[in-house]
């Protein structure tokens, strides 16, 4: 692997939000080329290669230790709710068979649909598990590593990012001026903080049930 001399990201903060938002409207703007070339005349084929359509990735994927199921699927809300929340629900219901968290999900998952009224939402690549500890700068730039990387709601990898701290006002800022907060967002934004509760909770025990417990009951009540 190559080697980069990193330190704790303070300088760069803002630069790296703003090209995370670049990154996560990457496929965005290849979608938005192929619409004004359907009018055209001069079509390019590299162009349909290049756009993603789909929700997840060519490959397994790790967030921890645990592999995300990436298979493709064209709704982000059933890819989310299966591949992401249900993962982790299954894997508590078979190694801490707790009754209270499998109630809850199955409340939780009929109202889902409900948190992504209004919004249009096309695939963007994200890190996947950018929390502080993922993040850096060099003497040049900012540096983020260790990724659970797949093609999701770019609103996904703010889940984690406003979990754990480590991103500064300068980073939300910088991001939210190239992609605004769309309606309902803080509501989805605790969907996503969900799958990292529930993700801890499988990677580090039972101190993590009490926040995934409560955030479940609290998305409820919304």
């Amino acid at each position: 692997m190559e080697y980069i001399d990193m330190k704790s990201l303070t300088r760069y903060s803002s630069k790296l939000g703003e090209l995370l938002a670049k990154m996560h409207l990457h496929n965005t703007e290849i979608g938005n080329r192929l619409e004004a070339q359907a009018s055209s005349i001069h079509k390019s084929s590299e162009l349909e290669d290049q756009f993603v359509s789909q929700f997840g990735f060519h490959t397994t994927t790790c967030c921890g230790y645990i592999p995300q199921d990436n298979t493709w699927h064209d709704d982000w809300v059933e890819f989310f709710a299966r591949q992401r929340l249900q993962y982790q629900l299954n894997l508590i219901e078979k190694n801490k068979r707790d009754r209270e968290a499998q109630e809850l999900w199955s409340q939780l998952q009929l109202v889902l649909p409900k948190f992504f009224k209004n919004i249009s939402i096309v695939p963007a690549i994200v890190h996947g598990d950018l929390w502080g500890g993922n993040a850096a700068e060099t003497d040049n730039e900012p540096v983020i590593f260790d990724p659970a990387v797949f093609y999701a709601h770019s609103e996904f990898e703010l889940g984690i990012t406003t979990l754990f701290g480590g991103f500064s006002r300068q980073f939300f800022s910088s991001y939210h001026s190239a992609i605004p907060k769309a309606p309902g967002f803080e509501y989805r934004l605790q969907l996503y903080q969900l799958y990292h509760y529930l993700n801890h909770w499988n990677h580090f025990g039972g101190g993590y049930r009490g926040s995934s417990i409560s955030l479940m009951k609290r998305l409820l009540k919304n």
